[in-house]
């Protein structure tokens, strides 16, 4: 239970580092998002998953 309030506490700073830094910046990516066809933005959501995955794989493999 403890890892996964860490890792949503984690998630939640990186979230609001991104609003809090870089306000201008994520609009323009949300209006890039916009234009893609769904296809591809499901495409981009499982690549991160996977990629999301494989590091906590490693992370469970090292020893966290």
């Amino acid at each position: 239970m403890t890892l996964l309030l860490l890792a949503f506490g984690l998630v939640m700073v990186l979230e609001g580092l991104v609003y809090a830094l870089a306000p201008s910046l994520l609009e323009r990516m949300l209006e890039l998002l916009r234009e893609m066809p769904q296809g591809a933005v499901r495409q981009i959501g499982a690549l991160v998953v996977v990629c999301g995955l494989i590091l906590i794989w490693t992370a469970f493999q090292i020893g966290l």
